[in-house]
């Protein structure tokens, strides 16, 4: 879900997509000119169904935009942070650095994608309407109340009772609402998730073998990914949960002495990452100044030929891009946000760095850590 394409900014809030959207644009737009169009507008050219194609594929990707800037701007009104919005193979997702404190907060910022979708579903089926009462062309016609049925079918699709679709969201909530405890509601909600996932996988692969019905490999795929995603929500509950009530300063592993940013790759690695045996080093410049953090992983992912000419800076995370926490932090509320892209938290009081945290050390300490979770 990395955002290769950079849109600019809505309300604040960085938006981009992955190339694999420019995959759906594509097929939608396939689809709308090869089949569709032809069969429901006859009598134009191969130009002006593929005119309409890439437009309705252009409005059905603003769609899932909308529906995406609908979770991210109710999620920034309860206060949580918002990395950004990324458009992808599989639709959109909210980039939240939070968890939603409450169910209520979870409520809100669940049901406001489904919203926007079933009243774009609304706005797009009058439309229709209103150009074929007004004798509008019948391309346009076409594309409209296709635009309806699409945003109809993805509100409803993600209203699904499974995380991590809205509707699992919305699961959560509700049993976090009823006894209290948001574990217990994610685990249920994740399990949902797998099993529509499996019954999603199951159906697609039937379809697409035996011609039953509607499944596809495309069903299969979207079921797949349900069920993998579904269980690593599960994981990342488990985990907030044994981290329960731990402080940064307590998982941390304490920073080892700064290293000289500017050696070369090569040097460095013979130098202090296989000397010391450190997964993770902190930086300095010339002066002394913090210079950022980088990671053995980073260090050996530099091509060999090129170790003597690229310095250990070079392939570092700056210090603007690290998240920085207080000793007293309590350390769950960091699952979400190292889980969310940034790789390295580094724990900072009084302006000297204490100590760095990775997933690793949060997945360390959750196993070390007895479980608390009541059958």
């Amino acid at each position: 879900m990395t955002a290769s394409l950079r849109f600019g900014r809505i309300a604040g809030i960085p938006v981009g997509a992955s190339w694999s959207a420019l995959l759906i644009a594509a097929l939608i737009a396939w689809s709308l000119a090869g089949r569709l169009l032809p069969a429901q507008a006859p009598g134009l050219t191969l130009g002006a169904y593929w005119l309409a194609g890439i437009a309705g594929a252009g409005l059905f990707l603003g769609s899932l935009l909308a529906h995406e800037v609908g979770h991210a701007l109710v999620a920034r009104r309860a206060g949580l942070r918002v990395r950004g919005i990324t458009l992808w193979l599989l639709g959109g997702v909210a980039q939240l650095e939070d968890e939603p404190a409450s169910p209520r907060d979870e409520l809100r910022v669940a049901i406001v994608g489904p919203a926007v979708s079933a009243a774009l579903a609304v706005g797009f089926g009058l439309a229709a309407a209103a150009l074929m009462v007004l004798g509008g062309p019948a391309v346009a016609v076409v594309v409209t109340a296709w635009l309806a049925v699409a945003n109809l079918a993805l509100a409803l699709f993600n209203l699904l009772p499974a995380a991590p679709l809205d509707g699992g969201r919305v699961l959560r909530g509700l049993l976090w609402r009823r006894h209290g405890s948001r574990v217990r509601a994610s685990l249920t909600a994740t399990r949902a998730g797998v099993w529509v996932g499996g019954g999603l996988v199951a159906y697609g692969l039937l379809g697409a073998f035996t011609g039953w019905g509607f499944g596809s490999l495309w069903t299969a795929l979207i079921g797949w990914f349900l069920v993998t995603a579904a269980r690593q929500e599960r994981d990342h509950a488990l985990l907030r949960n044994d981290l329960d009530g731990l402080r940064a300063d307590q998982v941390m592993t304490p920073a080892p002495a700064t290293a000289p940013a500017w050696f070369t790759v090569d040097a460095f690695l013979r130098n202090y990452v296989e000397p010391w045996q450190a997964a993770t080093l902190p930086l300095r410049t010339f002066d002394g100044r913090p210079a950022g953090v980088v990671t053995a992983a980073a260090l050996y992912a530099v091509p060999r030929d090129r170790r003597h000419i690229v310095r250990a800076g070079d392939v570092a995370i700056p210090m603007s891009a690290l998240l920085l926490v207080a000793p007293d932090q309590p350390v769950a509320d960091l699952t979400v946000r190292l889980a969310g892209g940034r790789t390295v938290a580094a724990v900072v009081a009084g302006g000297q760095l204490l100590g760095l945290i990775t997933q690793a050390d949060l997945a360390r300490t959750g196993q070390g850590v007895s479980p608390r979770l009541a059958a």
